[in-house]
């Protein structure tokens, strides 16, 4: 475990600190020596550390045969080089961690950092960085149906944001469903992953997956945690939300839920990125992405490298937020015991449905609504009824059907306007309590 933190901490640093070198600008002209002294010493490190090294080395050959071919001589822009370089090297690998990156500056820095004090410096900007991110934890909040949501955009070390995580996964601890979003998530480290996971199993130590390393011929596990701080809830329902772009640690993350029959995933396919690692300096001027290690999953004894992983319930990744309420509310309300409890969710599920299907309402229909009902207005514009009470805001109304509305922004609350003679009589409101009150309409 130490190790793999030790490399995807340092990925993690090099993302987070230098993510902006390939929009800097440079003078510097590449030149035919540079390229292959740069190749050669690629070559040299990909075929001590790529956890491939029959690839390894058939990725070397191909870079020398391209060069030999004269391929690389009319690319004198050192970021186009090494851009051509990433994409000649997956070419032979599929390997989409791989990736050669030109970035003299910091590696300057680095290098020139010999005392405690400079290198001590580096990691504070590391850090910060981190912390301006708030270590991944993008979003965290309620959704209706108390369905707790998790926005999560990186698996920081959890040495660093393991405090962030711990209040994240408490702030959740009450919902009856959760859902965490890893949408936008590139990956990180198994430390966090290790973390977040224990919450969601109880105290037994659960086998969460296995790494092999080839630098140092050793094999790696991550467990479940023993204990970990606030509540653990076991038998949460939980759903994982997936895109194209969900890729590395964020995948294993899916992988190791969905084969332990822990959460259902919904989205899309992942990226397919399974094998971990990190940076390595191969000249003063380039370093290079190299995959050290590769996934074992306990249970498939394979991993998701080059097939991403494919999600339960398949859906456009716009759409998979609305998807996961629908089936958590739909879930939730058939293992519901009491009555209370089941038009609970039947309120909240009937109103995300009203938002993914609204009902069609005609512009003549819709005005028939138009008008005062005691403290309260419905008013039209642009064909949306609005709903105001006294001076305070008005919510756009969404049609439900049937003489029903539900007010965007105001989830706990909806409308049914009540008809007397084919003429609309009154306004009654409904509250997701159970409760109602009555205005008549005003002549």
């Amino acid at each position: 475990m130490k190790n793999t933190h030790v490399i995807l901490s340092t990925f993690l640093f090099i993302l987070l600190v230098y993510g902006t070198a390939f929009g800097q600008s440079s003078d510097y002209v590449l030149d035919k020596p540079e390229q292959k002294r740069t190749i050669d010493s690629i070559g040299s490190q990909l075929k001590a550390n790529y956890v491939f090294p029959e690839v390894a080395t058939e990725m070397y050959q191909q870079l020398c045969d391209h060069f030999k071919k004269n391929e690389y001589t009319s690319i004198t822009n050192p970021y186009d080089f090494a851009s051509q370089l990433t994409s000649d090297l997956r070419a032979v690998s599929k390997d989409l961690h791989l990736r050669v990156i030109y970035a003299p500056d910091e590696i300057a820095e680095e290098n020139n950092a010999v005392t405690e004090e400079e290198r001590a410096t580096l990691q504070k900007r590391a850090l910060e960085r981190m912390q301006r991110d708030n270590f991944g934890f993008k979003e965290v909040k309620i959704l209706e149906g108390n369905i707790g949501y998790l926005d999560l955009r990186g698996f920081y070390p959890a040495t660093y944001g393991g405090e962030t995580a711990v209040a994240a996964m408490n702030y959740l601890s009450n919902a009856d469903a959760l859902v965490i979003d890893l949408r936008q998530n590139g990956g990180g480290s198994p430390e966090m992953i290790q973390l977040i996971s224990s919450y969601l199993f109880d105290a037994t130590p659960v086998h969460l997956n296995n790494f092999y390393w080839r630098p140092q011929d050793k094999n790696t596990q991550t467990w479940t945690l023993p204990f970990v701080p606030g509540k653990r809830r076991p038998d949460i329902p939980v759903y994982v939300l997936t895109s194209k772009n969900t890729f590395s640690a964020a995948e294993e993350f899916c992988y190791n839920l969905k084969n332990l029959e822990r959460a259902t995933l919904v989205g899309e396919t992942t990226g397919g990125g399974a094998n971990p690692g990190g940076t390595v300096n191969v000249t003063e001027k380039y370093r290079v992405w190299i995959p050290q290690g590769r996934a074992i999953n306990p249970i498939t004894n394979t991993n998701w490298e080059g097939t991403g992983v494919s999600p339960h319930i398949e859906v456009a990744a716009e759409e998979a937020l609305e998807r996961a309420e629908l089936e958590a509310l739909e879930k939730l309300m058939k293992a519901a015991k009491d009555s209370t409890r089941i038009a609970f969710y039947r309120w909240y599920l009937q109103g995300i449905q009203t938002k993914m299907n609204p009902a069609e309402v005609g512009d003549a229909d819709l005005r028939k609504y138009v008008g005062t009902y005691g403290p309260r207005k419905i008013t039209i514009a642009d064909g949306t009824l609005f709903y105001q009470r006294e001076n305070g805001p008005k919510y756009p109304l969404v049609p439900m059907g049937d003489h029903w509305f539900i007010l965007e922004g105001l989830d706990n609350f909806r409308i049914e306007f009540q008809q007397e003679a084919d003429k609309v009589a009154a306004l009654i409101g409904h509250y997701d309590n159970g409760s109602a009150d009555k205005s008549t309409r005003t002549p």
